[in-house]
């Protein structure tokens, strides 16, 4: 799809978005009628948004959050953050980093023409790197003739969220005193056991604007500068985006009327992130999913906007990585990401039918097809290659086959920036966060839909988990005698369970069973995983040995090993299965042990 064609799903549901946060804008009669006749019915109200829209001031308080959703590290008790920082940056090509700036929703809805700051910072940490390591980052600023040292901490499944804590300090030196009392005790005395070295400065010219819009006001800062660390240097050229005042879904419907002004990527990855990194010379770290904590009494409508939202933020974290390419693991959970946005959003349907959520879902199929084969060359080349040729010295061929395998490697990663880099994926990105802000599905459910919402989740978890519990006994019918075909059925269906399981057993969390259950069902799925690889590698082998004369005899000692390692395969797959299908489900009465 080129860029001219890209009015894309993705692209329309922002607009519905936008239209919902608009008030002077009406959504639809269908939408006021529901809510009207909600109301007229009796039907429970949806309590206001757990992101409530926030006082216009120059700083904001930390609007409330769930207990799982504060910052990573213990701070002291009694102790919060001073401000925070709610914020979306997209990445921008330098040449047109000033083009931007005329944009029509900047130029209509600017304030006045801006300020510009020279604004150089140095990042600190100590040796071996405590405070990051802690998920904690301080630098100190020089604006003039001002210095401001900053603390930021990261916010669990919260994609836009950082807490910070600022004060003023006389030089670029910073002050490790003036930030122990946002420090939990163990890890001030483990900084003070070291010294604080700069690990690298940032020299950024900034251009500040702020934007009035119906859903909030937004900062906007046109970034352009240099990172450095030593001989490394990394330009940096980008646009960020704070919301000052209302609505988080504000950031997304300003950045999706950018994103339609020219290119961008959106991010969430950090100067300080990106400038650690190029110190250490090393790729952008990449996490597997956080575990979700949800209280019993949750509601279905916080409980969804919880999941989708750590979702989106496991998925923004992965596409740095996923773009870069030196850690296989970037694809990887980048794939995983929008497996797990796929599920989020088929769990919408137990409130009704909604007109988004296919929409929504065939951009996450379509951004996941276009990483697979990446993700297939990097398996063979990182772990069946090497398993086998170590297994096998005697046998010829396996550093051509390499060769070859690196190549189809290299091309995959082609393909799979080219997605990560369109507009139709940046329009999805955005599109799905300005969704989940605006909670997008109050207003395209029916009444009785809308009580359901508003009653505990668990009300609704037990029923969602039978269902894909059955699906994949009903697919695993007959286990002893199914082909790979209907494995690779059986497959999803199992890993669609573990996903909807992740979201939904931590309302059971104090049972027992719950565990036991996570743990087989994992078991079944790594061993439902091995067999499809396998299936993989046969298809990836098919004409390699063609395009090398010199690695044919290794493509025939990878088919003789699968084919005899199959028969290990299948005993313990037949033992998974045997083990998930008599494990007591934890929703069940009689689980409550």
């Amino acid at each position: 799809m080129s860029e001219t064609d890209a009015t894309t799903p993705a692209i329309e549901t922002a607009r519905a978005v936008r239209q919902a946060n608009d008030p002077g804008v009406p959504y639809t009669k269908r939408t006021k009628n529901s809510v009207v006749s909600a109301r007229q019915r009796g039907i429970a109200e949806l309590p206001s948004r757990k992101r409530p829209h926030i006082e216009e001031t120059p700083r904001h308080e930390s609007p409330s959050r769930s207990e799982a959703n504060r910052p990573k590290v213990a701070l002291p008790g009694g102790i919060k953050p001073s401000g925070s920082e709610i914020e979306l940056k997209l990445l921008v090509d330098a040449d047109h980093l000033a083009d931007f700036n005329a944009a029509p929703i900047i130029a209509t809805n600017a304030r006045n023409s801006g300020t510009r700051k020279h604004l150089k910072s140095v990042y600190y940490d100590t040796p071996e790197q405590t405070l990051r390591r802690n998920a904690l980052s301080l630098r100190v600023r020089q604006s003039g003739a001002r210095f401001v040292q900053t603390v930021k901490a990261e916010v669990a499944d919260d994609p836009l969220r950082r807490s910070e804590w600022e004060a003023g300090v006389p030089s670029i030196a910073p002050d490790l005193e003036l930030a122990m009392p946002f420090i939990a005790a163990k890890l001030g005395a483990d900084l003070k056991r070291h010294q604080l070295e700069a690990v690298f400065t940032a020299d950024i010219h900034r251009h500040t604007r702020i934007i009035g819009l119906p859903s909030g006001t937004v900062e906007v800062a046109f970034d352009h500068g240099l990172l450095k660390s030593g001989d490394r240097s990394m330009p940096v050229s980008e646009i960020e985006l704070e919301l000052k005042g209302g609505s988080a879904s504000a950031i997304y419907e300003l950045a999706i009327r950018l994103a339609e002004h020219g290119s961008l990527r959106p991010s969430i990855r950090s100067k300080a992130a990106r400038g650690f990194d190029l110190a250490a010379n090393a790729p952008p770290a990449v996490r597997k999913p956080r575990k979700l904590r949800l209280n019993p009494s949750i509601s279905l409508d916080e409980a969804l906007a919880t999941i989708l939202r750590s979702c989106l933020h496991h998925l923004l974290e992965s596409l740095p990585a996923a773009e870069d390419g030196r850690d296989p693991e970037g694809v990887h959970q980048l794939r995983v990401s929008l497996r797990q946005i796929r599920s989020a959003l088929d769990l919408m349907r137990s409130v009704g039918a909604l007109t988004n959520l296919e929409s929504l879902r065939s951009e996450a199929r379509w951004l996941a097809q276009s990483l697979s084969p990446a993700r297939d060359w990097d398996i063979f080349q990182g772990e069946t290659l090497p398993t086998i040729a170590q297994a096998c010295p005697s046998v010829t061929g396996f550093d051509a086959l390499e060769q070859v395998a690196e190549q189809r490697r290299s091309a995959a990663y082609d393909k799979a920036r080219l997605a990560l880099t369109d507009r139709r994926c940046t329009c999805f990105v955005i599109g799905l966060g300005g969704w989940i802000e605006a909670r997008g599905w109050r207003s395209d459910v029916a009444p009785e839909g809308l009580g359901q919402l508003a009653e505990p989740a668990i009300n609704s978890a037990g029923r969602i988990l039978s269902d894909q519990h059955a699906r994949v006994l009903k697919r695993g019918r007959r286990f002893k005698s199914l082909s790979t075909e209907e494995l690779h059925r059986l497959r999803l269906a199992a890993k669609k369970l573990r996903y909807v399981a992740d979201f939904l057993l931590p309302l059971y969390a104090d049972r027992k069973s719950a565990k036991r259950f996570s743990r087989k069902l994992a078991d079944l799925q790594q061993e439902l995983g091995n067999h499809n690889d396998m299936a993989i590698t046969a298809s990836l082998l098919k004409g390699l040995g063609a395009e090398s004369s010199d690695s044919g005899t290794a493509v025939a000692a990878i088919i003789g090993w699968q084919a005899r390692a199959t028969v290990g395969v299948g005993t313990g797959l037949r033992d998974a299965w045997r083990g998930f299908t008599r494990t007591k489900t934890p929703w069940s009465r009689g689980a409550e042990d």
